[in-house]
């Protein structure tokens, strides 16, 4: 059984092979479904999202963001109302065209994203300038038909995101809503030890219907890049198309401006698992943890009573404290078995005692970051887990941001050299839409976007056609 739990492959030596490897053995999904691209959440992986979740709609909450459930499908009459929006996912829309025995009068799409399941409703709810900005969110699977390779968690052909829409007076208003949402979404990133790069993104590569989109990119171990959230403001652009009107202050009839912003909470808990776990398997952080702490009991059959008291004393005071817990008293595996599976499925700190830690008023720690084993006075317990807690949040957070490497690249040659060893490229670029198609047929690698945050001034010339630059880009290759 302990031969099932190990990994046979190191992160290092096949990091696709490990990953597949860990999110099968840690229970986090199985692909075996029959269904491409359709994935089962196992129970570590549904209780990470469920924590996900929970902070992404703390967040929410926080700025007034309110719940609600929309239909999956979407009929196709709203569908193709706004033109860049049925041009941009067209190709990847699953339909639904038959109801029993009987052939439907009007085609319903299973939603790729909601923006035509929300605003038909937006037009017949919004009256006055009174009840702007409306700010609701969903948390909902998505699907869509990905032609390209899947993968579990990174891409898939259903997944699980939260998605925000609000209505605002101007684009403005929208813009603000805009950056509150990159304040939430950098408040969840930090909390779960995920180093990004937020960008924005070309024209050309625009959330089809936006004014302008911005996406936050991490790097896997594997040198890719990830899009693990967006960010967009819409304009008018779809309040025209359903005619979301407000009356102004004045009585005046005024489209609203619009935003939509897409954790995606799925690429979220892959991109942790991803750039955490080790030969061991998944190393979750503190604050994201379904299990934060387990305590293992070690006894002999003369000793079980005394020890399973301690064990009981100890996970009732550290409940109370507000931590996670776990109680691993499960007699047919043993300690060592246990040890095992705790570090495969990522528990941060474990705590062992048995006769000899109750005798001497002591308890025995392992760190699942570190693997570092300490042993204190049972006394000093609660104030060591706190301590201990936040060091590993913060050692994870160090060790990932070793990820985010940026290199400089002036020529096509340069790319591609600097490529062999992943990451981000850092190059001068023209801006037109043709160069970019040229460099990922010659490179495989994409332009990401701009950095937003920091301006930098191109020098010299495009990396690809040697005509002017315009603008500093970020380049890699992603998923």
């Amino acid at each position: 059984m302990s031969e099932e739990l190990g990994l046979s492959v190191k992160k290092a030596e096949d990091f696709s092979k490990w990953y597949l490897e860990v999110l099968q053995k840690a229970e986090v999904v199985d692909m075996r479904y029959g269904v491409k691209g359709f994935q089962i959440f196992m129970p570590t992986g549904m209780q990470a999202i469920n924590e996900v979740t929970r902070l992404l709609e703390e967040e929410l909450q926080k700025f007034d963001h309110k719940p609600v459930l929309f239909p999956t499908v979407i009929p196709e009459s709203s569908f193709s109302k706004e033109a860049e929006h049925i041009k941009g996912f067209g190709d990847e829309v699953f339909w639904v065209t038959q109801g029993g025995e009987k052939k439907l009068e009007e085609r319903l799409c299973l939603r790729p994203t909601s923006e035509t399941a929300f605003y038909p409703l937006y037009s017949l709810w919004i009256r006055s300038h009174m009840q702007l900005p409306l700010k609701l969110y969903q948390v909902a699977t998505m699907y869509r038909y990905d032609t390209k390779m899947t993968k579990p968690l990174f891409r898939t052909r259903e997944f699980y995101w939260i998605e925000t829409h609000t209505a605002q007076k101007t684009f403005k208003d929208a813009q603000k809503q805009v950056e509150e949402d990159m304040k939430i979404f950098e408040s969840v990133l930090k909390k779960m030890q995920l180093p990004f790069l937020l960008f924005k993104r070309p024209e050309w590569d625009k959330f089809a219907g936006a004014e302008e989109t911005y996406a936050y990119d991490t790097m896997l171990p594997d040198g890719k890049a990830l899009q693990i959230g967006t960010t967009h403001n819409l304009g008018e652009k779809f309040s025209r198309v359903f005619k979301i009107k407000y009356l102004d202050a004045k009585g005046k009839k005024k489209y609203v401006n619009q935003t939509c912003f897409g954790p995606g909470i799925s690429r979220m808990l892959g991109a942790m698992l991803a750039i955490h776990g080790d030969d061991r398997g998944i190393i979750f952080p503190p604050s994201i943890a379904p299990i934060q702490i387990v305590i293992v009991p070690v006894y002999t059959k003369e000793t079980k009573t005394e020890v399973l008291e301690k064990t009981g004393e100890l996970l009732g005071k550290l409940e109370e404290r507000g931590f996670k817990v776990h109680l691993d008293d499960r007699d047919k595996y043993t300690p060592g078995f246990k040890f095992h599976e705790w570090e495969l499925k990522g528990v941060p700190l474990r705590i062992e005692i048995g006769p000899l830690d109750i005798k001497n008023k002591k308890v025995s720690l392992s760190r699942r970051d570190s693997l570092e084993r300490i042993t204190i006075q049972e006394e000093k317990l609660e104030e060591y887990v706190i301590e201990v807690l936040d060091s590993i949040g913060f050692h994870l957070e160090n060790r990932a941001k070793e990820l985010l490497s940026v290199r400089d690249a002036i020529n096509l040659k340069e790319i591609k050299e600097n490529l062999k060893n992943g990451g981000f490229i850092r190059v001068p670029f023209c801006m037109k839409e043709n160069c970019a198609d040229k460099l990922k047929e010659k490179t495989g690698a994409e332009i990401r976007g701009a950095i937003v945050g920091k301006k930098e001034k191109p020098k010299g010339k495009c990396a690809v056609c040697g005509a002017k630059a315009k603008e500093i880009v970020y380049v890699a290759e992603a998923y």
